[in-house]
């Protein structure tokens, strides 16, 4: 009995030690999330939802977050496979779903390491099961258990503010490490319902520029061409296969942004995504990316010289308002843009 009970507390030490090196190795980059969500913190209470969707209402705003099953219920008819995240994104000024019905918003997309090579499944995200934790009233988590081909491992918080904007808080742990270029790369992609107006707004500078920032109303001639914007202080070298099929991925505008966020107009009403400075997201975009008038809002973010069960995350915001002008928009978003900043 002894031994059985000292070789608990043992186990229990090597586990705290291993999750406490995870955690100072991963805020050592800036990008630690740790004890947020689930996959981290194990007094988060969930309960495990059987069916494949949730439907949350906040303020004016009502979501319905989805894992990556097929589903058709009445809010949500025909909802394709694959595509997880916020399924449908509705206001009081707009009752109609912003994204595309049958696909989503806020939607994990892609793991992948720069490499023709190494992209076995383009989806990986889509393809391999997830569970819908709920945590509360107004928080769900989509749980990933490492993935088939890279195992990667994680959970995605999808959290409906006191105002109805999402936080969206994404935690991860490389299992093992096939990234042949020293970094893992993430994707996530919005769906854009027959947009009124392609393009996304942003304060950038020209690439090799020095000059002070303007807002650009950026809109992509087709699908993965100019198609991504770093950070204008972006740390790290990343390096994309000319032959590499995720077009969105490596083909970067003449743009850089200076502050983590953007905007795009549809039907009077705006979409803003909005980042912490430190997490370095990419924005990227496509006119087209779901489907002929229905372009993709996307963003995508690196890990720079992973290591096996260290822990990486971000977190980001995602505010849907009716749009007056970009001075609204601005003033709007504002105490959002300053509360990430601060975490």
């Amino acid at each position: 009995m002894f031994y059985s009970s000292l070789m608990n507390c043992l186990m229990v030490a090597a586990l705290s030690a291993v999750l406490g090196d995870s955690i100072n190795h991963a805020a050592e980059l800036g990008l630690s999330e740790s004890g947020v969500t689930s996959l981290t913190n194990g007094d988060v209470v969930y309960e495990r939802v059987t069916r494949h969707f949730v439907e949350m209402t906040r303020g004016d705003t009502t979501v319905i977050i989805v894992d990556n099953s097929a589903i058709d219920v009445p809010n949500l008819p025909d909802h394709r496979a694959g595509y997880n995240g916020v399924a449908s994104l509705k206001h009081k000024s707009r009752n109609s779903n912003f994204f595309v019905p049958a696909i989503s918003g806020l939607n994990f997309e892609h793991i992948h390491d720069g490499t023709t090579a190494g992209l076995k499944e383009k989806f990986e995200p889509r393809k391999f099961p997830m569970q819908i934790r709920r945590v509360n009233e107004f928080t769900v988590e989509l749980y990933q258990p490492p993935t088939g081909n890279w195992k990667l491992e994680s959970c995605g918080r999808y959290e409906l503010l006191t105002d109805g904007t999402i936080e969206y808080t994404f935690e991860c742990v490389p299992r093992e490490n096939y990234y042949a270029k020293g970094f893992i790369g993430l994707f996530w992609a919005s769906y854009i319902d027959k947009a009124t107006d392609k393009a996304i707004h942003f304060r950038a500078r020209e690439v090799g520029t020095s000059g002070p920032a303007r807002w650009v109303k950026a809109i992509t001639p087709k699908h993965g061409v100019h198609s991504t914007h770093p950070p204008a202080d972006f740390r790290h070298d990343i390096e994309i296969d000319k032959t590499f099929p995720l077009t969105l991925v490596g083909n970067r505008s003449k743009y850089e942004h200076v502050d983590a966020w953007y905007y795009g107009v549809s039907e009077s009403m705006a979409f803003a995504l909005m980042f912490r400075q430190r997490d370095q997201i990419w924005m990227a975009q496509s006119p087209s990316g779901g489907g002929e008038g229905n372009p993709a809002w996307d963003f995508q973010w690196f890990i720079p010289n992973p290591q096996i069960g260290k822990l990486y995350g971000f977190t980001m915001r995602a505010a849907y308002l009716p749009f007056e002008n970009q001075s609204q928009v601005e003033r709007a978003t504002r105490k959002h843009r300053d509360a990430l900043q601060k975490k």
